[in-house]
Parts: structure tokens; sequence; C-alpha cells
């Protein structure tokens, strides 16, 4: 006795599937939906982070005036403009031995006092 072909079913709406053999969605409503979902959950981490960066970068171009090529703040001024020292982007080492934080463009260097140097990189 022939076995029964194994019934399959879409993966998003779980609805019987016809036609090829490799078919997976019912649809491309279906498909798009749940390869869509399937996505959003998987990068939405890479999108709070990058969020985190973006918003660090803008408090910092907001500190350092654009005719300077570096400032002093404290550790307050970060903190009331929400900035969050753990969202970095690299680390770079000055001449002299000094380890700058950076995100993207724009570092800080911790000083004495909670006060912090904020520097931007040259293009």
């Amino acid at each position: 006795m022939a076995k029964e072909p194994k019934k399959r079913h879409c993966r998003y709406c779980r609805k019987p599937l016809n036609g090829r053999i490799d078919k997976k969605f019912c649809n491309d409503w279906c498909r798009n939906y749940y390869n869509n979902k399937k996505n959003n959950e998987s990068t939405q981490i890479i999108k709070t982070i990058n969020s985190k960066l973006r918003r660090n970068r803008s408090i910092l171009a907001e500190l350092l005036p654009k005719e300077r090529k570096s400032t002093r703040v404290t550790k307050i001024d970060f903190l009331s403009r929400g900035f969050d020292f753990r969202y970095i982007t690299h680390t770079l080492v000055s001449k002299k031995g000094f380890t700058f934080s950076f995100c993207y463009d724009y570092g800080w260097l911790a000083l004495e006092n909670e006060e912090y140097r904020v520097v931007k990189l040259s293009a």
C-alpha cells in the first residue's frame, strides 16, 4: 500500500499548501509577513544599539563648539542630555598614551573631578 503524501501547511497562516513540493507559503503576503517578522526580531537589538550610538554622537556634537578642536565638560553635562557611556564605536590611544573612547568621529577622555575632554577627529 502506497503512503499518503504528508500534508504541508503555510509557515505563516497554516493553510494547506497545494502545488510544488518545496512550496513554503500560500501566497506572497504570507511570505513577506513571515520574513519581515523574523528579520525584525533578529535586528531589533542592532536598531537599539544604533539608536543609542546616534544619540551619543549628537550629544557630543552639541557639547563641542564647531570652532573648537576640543573642550572640557562635566559628567553632569553628559548625563543631563541622556548620554550613555556604555555605547562606543571604538577607542584610540593618543601619542601621549591616553585612551579616548569614540562614538564615530567624536571622542572623550575622562579627566579628574568627573570632567571630560571632548574632541572631534579631523577629516
